[in-house]
């Protein structure tokens, strides 16, 4: 198994693209940590990270430790990491995957969507990085893989969701500074990015509901890319912007249709490609 003995830490790894990365791995043998601040059921989302666990743990021979953690604070931050190596010895790989989205003009945006946006986008995937460097040191392969866009200065993307822009490019200049930075220590940094739209929760709630989870693939695309990416060496693999479809084009996947919701409708590009 590929990844068996290694650990891997994921922040928002109650739901969506988180979970389905924390299945893949297992599935090969990771010790998976869970991150994710939902505790308890809630309506309108999907599970929490003792159901998330379950599933993980059924899925392969690693050990899963789900926590919940709020990643806007340091406190979250080191008892979250503190944790996981205590539990399982170190930290292999780093998966920044929990964010915030609000698609506002800047007239509609408010102080506390601002915040949290950034609490958790910027904020918290740097000190989430900042606190498991120490251990990624001491990895024979570590990595730090950021779900964020490619970076591109078109004012396109600024105009209509400026905050949200602004959060998921800091995102994206943490792994440009990050992939430099530890090169002397062969940790990756990298970033992710889906071709279309993914089935998340996000969609399903605040962006277009189902019409537009319709013409979404499921997370599983995302996964097994970053199931690619996380085999690479370090040491020669960092500083990338990658594509889900484009990774399994490498591999020889030409066929996508089985990670499409609804293979009759047709695909909604996602945002910031």
């Amino acid at each position: 198994m590929l990844f068996q003995e290694k650990t891997v830490l994921i922040t928002g790894g109650s739901r969506g693209i988180g979970k389905a990365i924390a299945i893949r791995l297992a599935k090969e043998g990771a010790n998976i940590a869970i991150a994710s601040k939902t505790a308890e059921p809630n309506p309108k989302l999907e599970g929490t990270i003792y159901t998330a666990a379950e599933e993980i743990g059924a899925a392969g021979p690693g050990k899963v430790l789900p926590l919940q953690a709020d990643i806007r604070f340091e406190e979250s931050i080191r008892t979250l990491v503190d944790t996981t190596v205590r539990t399982f010895g170190g930290i292999d790989i780093l998966i920044n995957n929990a964010s915030a989205i609000n698609l506002a003009s800047t007239e509609q945006t408010e102080p506390k969507r601002f915040d949290l946006m950034h609490g958790i986008n910027v904020r918290g995937a740097f000190f989430m990085s900042h606190a498991c460097i120490p251990f990624l040191k001491k990895a024979a392969n570590p990595h730090i893989l950021n779900l964020s866009p490619p970076i591109n200065l078109d004012p396109h993307w600024f105009s209509k969701h400026l905050a949200y822009t602004m959060s998921k490019y800091g995102m994206s200049m943490i792994i440009l500074g990050l992939s430099e930075e530890l090169k002397p220590f062969r940790i990756a940094a990298n970033a992710l990015w889906p071709k279309t739209t993914i089935a998340t929760a996000a969609v399903k709630n605040l962006l277009g509901g189902d019409f537009l989870m319709q013409r979404s693939r499921i997370p599983d695309i995302v996964a097994e890319a970053a199931f690619y990416i996380l085999q690479k060496p370090s040491f020669e693999t960092t500083g990338n912007f990658f594509i889900d479809e484009d990774v399994l084009r490498e591999q020889g996947v030409t066929d996508f249709s089985k990670y499409a919701v609804n293979p009759d409708q047709k695909l909604m590009r996602d945002l910031f490609l």
